[in-house]
This record gives C-alpha cells, sequence and structure tokens, in this order.
C-alpha cells in the first residue's frame, strides 16, 4: 500500500512538473519607435499621450515556469517597462533574463541594451546573442561598446542556422531574412518547445525577396509571430519603397487560401503607430481578425 502511494505521489509530482511547459509571452507589439509615437498627429496617438495604457515596442520572453527563468527576444527602448511588467504579471520579484536574442540594429530591437549600463542597472555579463556584423557592431561603436568593456554585458555570437539550447527545454534558431542591414545582418528566430514551434519575423523587407516559402512555413510551424508594420500602402505620408516591409493586405492575399486552422497559426506583431490594428476595438482589428488571423496583444501566452 505504501509503495503504491509513493508511486501516485511521484506520477503526480512528475505531471504536475511536466504540465507546465515553457511559453510565450508577448511584451510588445508596436514598431521601433513606439506609442505614442514622438510628433504623431493622429488621433490614436494623440489618444495615448493623455492615456496609461501599456503599448511596447515589440518585445517577446520564453518563460520556464518551473524553473523561475526567461530568455528574451529584442532589448527594446520599453524594457524598463518589459521587465517590471514580467515582474508584475510573472514572478513577483525583479529578475534578469538568462540571455537576450537581438535581431537587427535598428532603434527598436537593440537600444534598449543601455539602461544595462553604469548609469543605470549596472548588469554583470549578461548575455547577448547576436550575429557576428551586430556583435562587430555592439563592441566597436560607443556607447555600446562601453558596456562590453566593462562587462555590464557579454557577447556571445550566433550563426545562421546553429541551434542552441536554452532554459530546460528550449532551442533557438536563427535564421537570415531580407532587411534593411545598414550596420547588422537580420534574423528571424525559430523557438522549439518540447510540443510546439513558432517563427518570430518582426522585420522583413518583403516575403518574395525570402529564399523561403511563407505558405509552406505556415504548415512546418505552430505559430508565426509575423511583421505587421502596415496594414496597407496608403497608411503613412512617405515613399513606402524607401521602408519596405510586407503589408499586412499581402500576407492576408497570400494566405487567404488556407485552412481556418492554418489562419489561426498567424500572429501580427510590430505595428506601426498609425496602424489601427493596434487598437483592439477598431475596425480594423475585427476585419483581420474575421478572416481567420490573430494579432498580438500585451500578455499574449503560447504554450510551447
Amino acid at each position: 500500500m505504501i509503495r503504491i502511494c509513493q508511486i501516485t505521489f511521484f506520477l503526480t509530482f512528475f505531471n504536475l512538473i511536466f504540465a507546465q511547459t515553457e511559453y510565450i509571452y508577448v511584451l510588445g507589439n508596436v514598431q521601433d519607435a513606439g506609442l505614442p509615437h514622438i510628433g504623431c498627429q493622429h488621433k490614436f496617438c494623440k489618444e495615448k499621450f493623455s492615456e496609461f495604457e501599456e503599448y511596447f515596442t515589440t518585445s517577446i520572453a520564453v518563460v520556464d515556469p518551473v524553473e523561475k527563468k526567461y530568455i528574451l527576444f529584442e532589448a527594446s527602448p520599453d524594457i524598463p517597462y518589459q521587465l517590471n511588467y514580467l515582474e508584475k504579471e510573472i514572478f513577483n520579484e525583479f529578475l534578469l533574463p538568462e540571455s537576450i536574442f537581438i535581431t537587427h540594429a535598428h532603434i527598436g530591437h537593440y537600444t534598449g541594451l543601455m539602461y544595462f549600463g553604469r548609469e543605470a542597472l549596472g548588469a554583470k555579463n549578461l548575455i547577448i546573442k547576436v550575429l557576428p556584423k551586430m556583435s562587430n557592431f555592439l563592441k566597436t561603436n560607443g556607447p555600446w561598446s562601453q558596456l562590453v568593456d566593462i562587462n555590464n554585458i557579454k557577447i556571445q555570437n550566433l550563426s545562421f542556422g546553429s541551434k542552441t539550447n536554452e532554459l530546460r527545454n528550449i532551442t533557438v534558431t536563427p535564421i537570415q531574412v531580407p532587411h534593411r542591414d545598414e550596420y547588422s545582418e537580420t534574423a528571424g528566430f525559430i523557438i522549439e518547445g518540447r510540443n510546439k514551434k513558432a517563427l518570430f519575423i518582426p522585420d522583413i523587407d518583403k516575403w518574395e525577396k525570402w529564399d523561403k516559402n511563407l505558405k509552406q512555413l505556415v504548415y512546418e510551424f505552430d505559430y508565426l509571430l509575423l511583421d505587421a508594420t502596415f496594414y496597407d500602402s496608403k497608411e503613412i505620408n512617405r515613399d513606402i519603397s524607401e521602408i519596405p516591409h510586407p503589408l499586412v493586405t499581402e500576407t492576408i492575399n497570400l494566405l487567404d487560401d488556407l485552412s481556418p486552422e492554418h489562419k489561426n497559426k498567424v500572429y501580427f506583431i510590430h505595428m506601426n503607430h498609425t496602424n489601427l490594428m493596434l487598437d483592439p476595438s477598431s475596425e480594423l482589428t475585427k476585419l483581420v481578425v474575421d478572416k481567420g488571423f490573430n494579432i498580438t496583444r500585451l500578455g499574449l501566452k503560447l504554450s510551447l
């Protein structure tokens, strides 16, 4: 009888531990310059200057709820708020990430590193995982080089296509995507857990410039967090060819003949301040959701 109770206890404990899988936790969904956006005269922006809603620049965490650890993707300018949000909503204490993966050298993706320097947190050897050109950019340009020199951060180089083991059950693989690579290459990340696999591509020029087939990738992944900077070409008063991204209309048209099950794998992220998909109550949000796609929101959890 005692032996049966012991076995039952250990099985229950085993199931309890392993039922708590790692998960993606969305910490922001806005394009690099955030919301509210500097100088923005758009009604939606002006409302956000006078409100205290939480709209953060694009970033995701992968959380291990058992070990109380996480890895971070992107060091955004909103990182003080984002780490505070993790403390408040998930950990009940301030925890630094085990490591930070950075896609490329545009302002919304790496400038949050400044908060780990001597003027702010004064971190010690926080691991930053980047591709070689991004590594060289951080090591040879101030003020980022100071973070390296005084050991606030420790750079670890990644290679396209090479998998790294993270947390208990997570692997991360960087893949190259076409983008405006003025200072670094640009990565997307494959994030694999014990049960599910995600693709994180917050920035890319156009799907047709990529050497991969997006529609085929939808079949291969459980979640695809995809660049949704602009809904359509009428959104801004600039030559949109200077800042190419796959328009949401283009992505929807490309994937329109997929089954509802496969469309439901797509989560739009990295939206410009002019993109009213940011507003959960907008007609544009309703249109995108009615077509079978998802829009990332702060606090969204996706189990891995």
